[in-house]
């Protein structure tokens, strides 16, 4: 049973700190990083590491990136639940590895990360399949998460913080 998450009351505790602007660059490092994690197997620790002596970026990036890489990982089962839920006329070992990883990583928005509008990543998980993955996956990737958006706000689930951000999520 999923239960709701509250916002946390002190900001030590708040995932996504990051100045906007920031964001996509670390989606992508983000996506890397759950690319690698699938692939390699190696703790969430060391794939952060070997991601932040490849790319020199601004910490920043770092600090959003290595948030949605850990907590994206260690609600894998939590959120493959709500792209299941989704696919019934698909096999979810059939979805394209790079699209699955898409949608964890936008759910784990949805969820976890306050300040981030989910119109923004709904919008970002489109952009990456369409970077990253097939023709069709930026269809499929939409479709998903409209879905997984809507029965998230039924349940109450979605829960923003912020200036703009609790009437886009009514």
């Amino acid at each position: 049973m999923i239960t709701s998450i509250e916002p946390p009351d002190n900001s030590d505790e708040a995932l996504s700190v990051s100045p906007a602007g920031t964001r996509r660059k670390a989606r992508e490092i983000a996506l890397q990083g759950l690319y690698a994690l699938e692939l390699s197997g190696n703790p969430i620790a060391t794939v952060v590491r070997d991601l932040t002596d490849f790319f020199q970026e601004d910490p920043s990036i770092f600090d959003f990136a290595g948030q949605l890489i850990k907590k994206t990982a260690d609600s894998q089962q939590e959120l493959d639940r709500h792209i299941c839920g989704h696919t019934d006329n698909w096999e979810f070992e059939r979805i394209a590895l790079i699209d699955r990883l898409i949608l964890r990583m936008a759910i784990c928005e949805f969820l976890y990360f306050w300040d981030i509008p989910p119109k923004v990543s709904i919008d970002e998980a489109i952009e990456l399949s369409k970077q990253y993955s097939t023709d069709q996956s930026s269809r499929f990737v939409n479709g998903i998460l409209d879905a997984v958006f809507a029965d998230l706000k039924k349940e109450n689930l979605i829960i923003k913080t912020g200036r703009g951000l609790r009437d886009e999520a009514d």
